[in-house]
């Protein structure tokens, strides 16, 4: 059976990409393409909605869809452990809607935030500096975020890292008790480092977004798991088997989403990421 798709921000990169991967697979149809002038209303009649606008507006998007019961993909930043809460609160008891929230669509950031978890309760000396292109509106990124509680996760028990003199801005913000330091860069698209410090030696991880491509294919598997979702997912690590032992990446709680800003003018490529 066909899947009828709306696609809020349409008019940006990300949205551009996804109308695209949408319009070419058989088993969608592409029934609306909304941008800032749009009535949400002009949804209605699809079955899933792909929200990739900006955190000022996500969150009205993704009530009107679910109240309209649509099943809603969110790939917009913004999306706190508190809204994420709320909206797992409005859907509870339902089988008719859910949502998917994915803060980055790319496989290799997935892998490289579940092997910074893996390796996190090795070292206590650990901080992540991500970047992106100026235009991104949020720091720090939601995967940056993401990753931090993963890997605080796994090192429950452990206690918090290791992060001296963190009372001085230049340190960055702690996310979990781990330093996250944001760059906005022109002539950057999406890079993560997650640096690990022990005796005598140092450990990174090292993701980096070359092009758009690298999110085509967790965006097809996001969407076909919101076909039939219940209830609130967050994270591409959630809908795939990554084929790695622990209990950390399954304990690890929801943070908050990463994704473009809206309108005409996106540049962000990053639901995320």
């Amino acid at each position: 059976m066909t899947t009828r798709v709306a696609v809020i921000g349409a008019t940006g990169k990300m949205g551009r990409l996804v109308c695209d991967l949408v319009e070419n697979a058989t088993e969608y149809e592409l029934v609306a393409r909304l941008d800032s002038t749009s009535e949400l209303s002009e949804m209605l009649g699809a079955d899933v909605a792909i929200d990739l606008t900006a955190p000022a507006v996500s969150q009205s998007v993704v009530d009107f869809a679910v109240s309209n019961g649509l099943r809603v993909l969110v790939g917009t930043s913004g999306w706190s452990q508190a809204r994420i809460d709320a909206l797992g609160h409005k859907l509870k008891g339902r089988t008719d809607v859910g949502a998917v929230i994915i803060p980055n669509f790319s496989l290799g950031s997935v892998l490289g935030t579940a092997f910074a978890a893996l390796a996190a309760r090795f070292f206590d000396s650990i901080e992540i500096v991500e970047a992106h292109q100026a235009g991104k509106v949020d720091s720090p990124s939601g995967t940056a975020v993401r990753t931090a509680e993963l890997m605080a996760a796994a090192r429950a028990g452990l206690g918090p890292v290791a992060a001296p003199h963190i009372d001085q801005r230049a340190r960055g913000q702690q996310v979990a008790t781990v330093p996250v330091h944001s760059l906005r860069l022109a002539g950057v698209l999406a890079r993560q480092d997650v640096i690990f410090g022990g005796s005598g030696e140092t450990l990174t991880i090292t993701h980096n977004t070359l092009s758009a491509d690298a999110y085509e294919r967790g965006i097809m598997v996001a969407l076909a798991a919101t076909r039939d979702c219940v209830g609130v997912t967050v994270g591409l690590d959630q809908l795939i088997d990554l084929g790695l032992s622990g209990d950390a990446l399954a304990a690890a709680p929801a943070g908050p989403a990463d994704g473009p800003p809206a309108g005409p003018e996106n540049a962000e490529m990053e639901p995320g990421e």
